[in-house]
């Protein structure tokens, strides 16, 4: 009898932990970003493995000397967690709230971090923590929940919890939270989240019917202040979905501690370094708040890995023993970035868009027939050789037929979603992407942007020009400035009339910094920065309104017949608060591809337009 107990117990462990495979594998964060690359990535078979043999040992030491066997073994689905030995029982902390992202019409990401706390933490790091989710359709969370489940989360993904709530509506609210499995009184914060449309939603019912707005940002660097646009997007706006387009972190330090911005570590290099770093940014009130509000879509640019990334290194690191001594580390620019990239995956709530293109984020969402939103990488994929501050060749290349921003798989790809876009018969072309795309005379190029890479940039106006792809809006990030600008051939005033804007083919809206310094200058006042801005308006035929001493963020209206873009100016980023202004709103009209005369309604509260009433 007491064998076949013992052989029982074998048979229902092993059969409890090959499921408890299975809720390491619900935890995407362990598959980022590699999911068919298990040496690069997280196996979670050998991390069962791992598990099992601490288990093993734990029943080893479950029989006394009199025989006596301890016939317990964790029930996993929807048993009872709190006796089990073989999980974390000590108490978690979500100490980095919630967040959600990367909405699809039945599906979205659910993000927390959920370290072990208490008196006791675990000695052995095979001991993985349980955190359980449920997703509802009301504030309240009552009810029953529309989704639920468990997972596991470790020290090998820095205790970071990515699931994927499944089976929701189309265009639906929601609300969810996390808990310990051991102990269900421990929640997280409670998170709203949505869904988007079907792709063949009708343009008119798209969001039920009313306008969908996106909050749109770009360069965050923590020591150069609070990142106080993310709060009042997320406490003075109705945005619907947050758009990040890239340096969510910066990889330097910098000198924030007179402010209270002091950055921890040093300049990133390894995985504990981007973790870190992370880390630190999340704990902004602003930026948490921002993900709790909405989920979010985001593309990386250059600084979360390093400054002036392209495919093969950066300003101050690559494969070279040169570009090894960057940090004490010794860590090279392939093992830098493969850092950089894993631990961007394990903390932001984005999907792997292909598990056999293991840098691959460039992705489209079609949202009913309303929009396709467009996010591209023009950084980190398989951008050529850029201005790395030694290198002043650049500006004698930029003209280079086969020179690219997005490699050839990627500009394909996106000129076949803008062609699909239109067949399809939806309104709206929106491309997120990280650098501004007008020609900019700023008393010479920014060859580190699209100036750059003119030919790949006339590809682009070829295509929407050649195949009549109207209502395209590229939003950019990148200058810590603002530009609003009408597309067009740069220099071509014969086919574009920069004062009317006909002939132009859409329009740019590039957007400043959350915090990081101006390009025009760090620190400027606005007076000083208009004067800068009424040259740049003066020399510059397709620009129509800049902007650069504040820092700030975006909103982006759609509906059926216009797009709305509305800026907001932050007062202060010295200190915490939600202190700013609308500085611009600028209008377009379904069809006319051009901002809608007289631009901005002919006034602004900051800035400098090319045509003011």
């Amino acid at each position: 009898m007491a064998k076949m107990r013992a052989a029982l117990l074998a048979s229902a462990t092993l059969s409890a932990f090959a499921s408890a495979t299975e809720l390491f594998d619900r935890n995407i964060a362990y598959h980022s970003p590699f999911v068919n690359a298990p040496h690069l990535s997280h196996n979670t078979r050998a991390l069962q493995a791992r598990h099992f043999e601490y288990a093993k040992r734990q029943l080893s030491d479950t029989q006394s000397s009199d025989g006596f066997t301890d016939e317990h073994y964790p029930t996993f689905y929807g048993g009872d967690f709190s006796s089990s030995p073989w999980i974390y029982k000590g108490g978690i902390n979500f100490t980095h709230s919630v967040a959600s992202g990367d909405p699809f019409h039945d599906s979205v990401l659910l993000w927390t971090r959920a370290v072990p706390v208490g008196p006791t933490l675990p000695s052995d790091v095979s001991i993985p923590v349980c955190v359980s989710f449920k997703v509802f359709n009301n504030p309240q969370l009552s009810g029953r929940p529309v989704d639920s489940g468990d997972a596991f989360t470790s020290y090998d993904v820095d205790f970071t919890l990515k699931v994927e709530a499944k089976n929701l509506k189309p265009d639906a609210q929601y609300w969810f939270q996390f808990a310990d499995c051991t102990n269900p009184k421990t929640v997280s914060p409670v998170g709203a989240t949505r869904t988007i449309s079907t792709p063949d939603t009708p343009a008119r019912l798209v969001n039920g019917g009313k306008p969908l707005t996106f909050a749109v940002f770009s360069c965050a660097r923590y020591q150069d202040g609070y990142f106080n646009a993310y709060g009042v997007a997320a406490h003075n706006t109705s945005a619907d979905i947050f758009v990040h387009l890239g340096d969510y972190i910066y990889e330097s330090l910098g000198s924030g501690a007179k402010i209270g911005r002091k950055t921890l570590g040093r300049e990133l290099a390894t995985i504990a370094d981007y973790r870190l770093r992370l880390n630190q940014y999340r704990t902004d009130v602003s930026l948490r708040d921002a993900h709790v509000k909405a989920p979010w879509i985001t593309v990386w640019d250059d600084h979360e890995v390093a400054d002036q990334a392209w495919k093969a290194g950066t300003a101050n690191s690559n494969d070279s023993s040169v570009g090894c001594t960057f940090s004490p580390s010794g860590a090279c620019f392939t093992d830098r970035k493969l850092a950089a990239v894993r631990a961007y995956h394990e903390w932001m709530p984005i999907r792997q868009v292909d598990p056999d293109d293991k840098l691959r984020i460039w992705r489209n969402f079609q949202i009913g027939k309303l929009l396709d939103l467009t996010m591209l990488d023009t950084r980190q994929y398989d951008r050529d050789i850029t201005d790395l501050y030694y290198n002043t060749v650049i500006d004698s290349i930029a003209d280079e037929k086969n020179r690219s921003l997005m490699g050839t798989n990627q500009e394909n790809w996106f000129f076949q979603t803008l062609s699909a876009s239109k067949k399809r018969n939806a309104i709206w072309r929106i491309v997120g992407q990280q650098i501004v795309f007008t020609q900019l005379n700023e008393s010479g190029f920014d060859v580190d942007a699209w100036d750059g890479y003119r030919a790949n940039r006339a590809r682009v106006l070829d295509h929407l020009y050649d195949n009549k792809i109207s209502n395209t809006l590229i939003l950019s990030g990148d200058s810590h400035a603002n530009w609003v600008s009408d597309l067009a051939r740069p220099n071509d005033t014969t086919t574009y009339n920069p004062i009317t804007g006909h002939g132009a083919i859409g329009v740019e809206f590039a957007g400043t910094a959350v915090t990081s310094s101006s390009a025009f200058g760090a620190g400027i006042q606005p007076a000083a920065a208009d004067r800068i801005s009424q040259q740049y308006v003066k020399i510059n035929d397709d620009l129509q309104w800049s902007e650069g001493s504040y820092r700030g963020f975006f909103t982006l209206t759609l509906n059926t017949t216009t797009a709305t873009a509305t800026y907001y100016a932050m007062r202060n980023i010295s200190n915490p608060n939600l202190d700013g202004f609308a500085s611009a709103t600028f209008v377009v009209k379904a069809g006319e591809n051009r901002l809608s005369r007289p631009v901005a309604g002919g006034s602004v509260a900051a800035g400098v337009l090319k045509v003011q009433d």
